[in-house]
């Protein structure tokens, strides 16, 4: 079947007759097209594409499994029609707005085939039909002029091999400006339209004749660089290495750089401050963003509750009492500390009690009538920390009531703010760890002058994935108040997970393998092993040992993306083995992943608008609500191919369905990154360990991945290894500045005081 629709061309040309389903939102439309001997099927980005015109598209020929064969549109023009039938058909399609089948006939048999040529160079004899005023007359051809400047616009960028679907971004970006845009300075794309970055604007400028040393392209490249360095994690360059790699990214350095630097620290697009022995050069947002951070975090810091020492400890005491606890010395200074200070920073590793000293909190703030948040980065970490406290915790971005500006870009905006405070005593933020200097700025900025701020993380944890280090910058900075734990408690003491964690973050060999432990170790020399043994120990070993499902108790994770045993490579191994083909199974193909009913899945980001629903097995809904977080993972419950969507069913039992244009919302999830599983815990953990680039396989990328098991952790690989990771704790660099920025806002505080 494919060779018999691959032999039929990548070329249409012919008359739309029919719209079956259009979007209007993206220029989605599925539609029907006469050819010379056949009627087809067509579908694609075709924005503004009206019955009566005739197009001439490119693109490929697809199977459908309900609708049969289409022809899928990568690129096309469209000519207006000449006859009067065509015309028409056209203006009766509602192709303008205002005029209907009997208005268009009327049209039509009074200007016949100039009808098309009279409404776009004399509109005003419009007036001359019966139902179209003088004002009608200017409105319809105001329309037909901004169809014009569409069609133009698409027959333009299509030229230079951009998409419709980009073509129709361009377009509803910068209207009539756009062709103006794309010959003077094709680079402002990168800028604002979500698909496009300085690479392909530089082909497409390229294409068009913009020169290699023209100013636009210098400080497009510049904010490229730094945008891209933020997902390093920096939060600047220095000047030095953003020269370096300026001139390997486009061979231009010197004068024209830093002209380029000056021009946009005029337009307000970066920052360049000298710092500690050497020019540092921000994104704006990023400079300000820790700045911003800095004078919040002090100014709620200044703020300390006055309660007398003797009250404290009688709370205290009382709780303790009450829960039948007593705890050591070092957390009760980290209770007694969070009563008073403004700002407190809780940090230790697992088992040292971090929980226990939040839920003792929480108990003695609620005896004292205060209004307390709860919250962390991600929906898995909130769930987490819902199920240690029983109480609702949230994530910061539902935390700040995010809305999106425009859905189809994915814009958003914070509705809680400097003007729309949250209104509370008390805010507890956990893993900070994973907190990014972009999301602690907004953070802070809803939190008005007297509420405390507990912020609870683990600092030896793998940092934030966006730009900023703000736990580490924090501690390291000595401005805020901090108690570190570090005395391992009894119970947690007999799990050799968390004594190896310990360990590994100390620079010491994990012990494995010892009589009745929980931490395992299985050696083999070929990745094809690691490979096999993975899918043994999943399949049969430990569902036999543990009693668990193997594929919701257990999860895979790995240090790599790439590679035989890197996520991509093992999902499809452990999908093969966990979730096989069957004729009872109906499976899709998304960006050449097949996803299957019964497959495990993540969903990759955060999206509030999802609406989600619990029901019974009846099939009622008990619950239903909207948001789906990054992280988290959920079975495929059916696919239905007529309807073009699928259903997932999370681990708290919410049921979700995603349209297929949603599908990059997932990923299958029997294994994933290290780095993904931030803030999430996992029964057990498998952790193939056998080689890879030294870079990624660090001490604290092996510590976040020990820590993320409740019961057990099974290695599987190279014992070297898991040595050189734990060798290497060389630290990765971050450039970034809060530290600074802190001591700088403390040194002007106290030169104010001192006038």
């Amino acid at each position: 079947m494919e060779d018999i629709m691959a032999q039929r061309g990548h070329e249409i040309q012919g008359m739309v007759t029919e719209l079956i389903f259009s979007n209007e939102a993206n220029g989605y439309k599925v539609c029907e097209v006469e050819l010379e001997d056949e009627r087809i099927t067509v579908v694609g980005i075709l924005p503004d594409v009206q019955p009566g015109e005739s197009i001439a598209a490119t693109g490929a020929w697809k199977q459908h499994s309900t609708y049969g064969e289409q022809f899928e549109v990568t690129s096309f023009e469209k000519t207006l029609p000449k006859s009067k039938e065509a015309i028409e058909r056209y203006l009766g399609s509602g192709a303008i707005k205002g005029i209907g089948a009997a208005l268009a006939k009327r049209i039509v048999d009074k200007f016949g085939e100039d009808t098309l040529a009279v409404m776009e160079q004399e509109p005003e004899r419009l007036a001359e039909i019966k139902g179209i005023s003088q004002a009608g007359a200017c409105e319809i051809a105001e329309q037909f002029h901004q169809q014009r400047q569409l069609r133009e616009t698409m027959i333009f960028l299509q030229r230079y091999g951009i998409t419709a679907a980009l073509a129709m971004k361009i377009y509803k970006q910068y209207k009539e400006s756009a062709i103006h845009v794309m010959q003077t300075n094709p680079y402002s794309l990168a800028d604002h339209i979500q698909g496009i970055g300085f690479r392909k604007a530089d082909q497409i400028a390229q294409q068009i004749g913009i020169p290699l040393e023209s100013p636009h392209r210098i400080r497009s490249a510049v904010k490229y660089i730094l945008r891209e360095s933020s997902g390093e994690g920096h939060v600047f360059l220095p000047l030095d290495l953003l020269e370096d790699r300026v001139y390997q990214l486009i061979g231009v350095t010197g004068i024209q750089v830093e002209n380029a630097l000056t021009e946009l620290i005029m337009e307000g697009d970066v920052v360049e401050k000298e710092e500690t022995g050497q020019m540092r050069v921000y994104l704006t947002s990023f400079y300000t963003a820790e700045q911003g951070i800095a004078r919040r975090l002090l100014s709620l810091a200044e703020v300390r509750q006055d309660i007398a020492p003797e009250e404290k400890a009688d709370r205290l005491k009382q709780v303790e009492n009450a829960a039948k606890i007593t705890l050591a010395p070092n957390q009760q200074e980290a209770v007694m500390e969070a009563l008073s200070e403004g700002v407190l920073v809780i940090t230790g590793g697992p088992g040292t009690g971090k929980t226990t000293i939040i839920n003792t909190l929480l108990d003695i703030l609620e005896g004292m009538d205060e209004e307390v948040l709860l919250a962390a980065p991600t929906g898995r970490a909130a769930k987490r920390m819902t199920e240690a406290t029983g109480r609702e915790a949230s994530t910061i971005h539902r935390l700040l009531e995010i809305q999106y500006m425009q859905e189809e870009d994915a814009k958003q905006t914070f509705q809680r703010n400097e003007t729309h405070p949250l209104e509370a005593d008390v805010v507890i933020l956990d893993e900070v760890s994973m907190v990014d200097v972009l999301l602690m700025n907004h953070l802070l900025k809803a939190i008005m002058p007297g509420t405390r701020l507990i912020l609870v993380g683990d600092m030896d944890q793998l940092p934030s994935v966006g730009p900023g280090n703000v736990l580490k910058d924090i501690i390291a900075s000595g401005c805020i108040k901090v108690v570190r734990l570090t005395q391992i408690y009894r119970q947690a003491g007999l799990s050799a997970i968390v004594t190896n964690a310990h360990r590994i973050n100390q620079g010491e060999y994990p012990i494995f393998n010892q009589k009745d432990t929980d931490f395992f170790f299985m050696r083999r020399r070929r990745k094809e092993d690691v490979a096999r043994t993975i899918v043994d120990v999943i399949l049969h070993r430990m569902p036999k040992f543990a009693h668990c499902s193997p594929i919701d108790d257990i999860q895979v994770l790995s240090p790599m993306k790439r590679g035989y045993l890197g996520v991509e490579s093992l999902n499809q191994i452990l999908q093969e083995a966990l979730n096989p083909p069957a004729s009872s199974k109906k499976e899709l193909e998304f960006r050449q992943i097949k996803l299957r009913e019964g497959d495990k899945v993540m969903q990759i980001r955060n999206n509030y608008n999802t609406p989600w629903k619990v029901l019974n097995r009846f099939g009622y809904p008990l619950d239903e609500g909207e948001g789906i977080f990054n992280g988290d993972i959920g079975r495929i419950k059916t696919i239905d191919p007529q309807e073009r969507c699928l259903t997932v069913i999370f681990d708290d039992k919410k049921e979700v369905e995603y349209d297929y244009t949603a599908l990059e919302e997932l990923e299958l999830a029997y294994a994933v990154t290290i780095h993904k599983a931030q803030g999430t815990e996992s029964p057990i953990i498998v952790l193939p360990l056998h080689s890879g680039p030294a870079m990624l396989f660090s001490r604290n990328l092996l510590y976040t991945a020990v820590t993320r098991a409740r019961q057990y952790v099974v290695v599987i690989g190279e014992e070297d290894m898991v040595r050189r990771m734990v060798d290497n704790n060389r630290p990765t660099i971050r450039y970034t500045a809060l530290e600074d920025r802190l001591r700088e806002e403390i040194s002007a505080s106290a030169l104010l005081e001192g006038r």
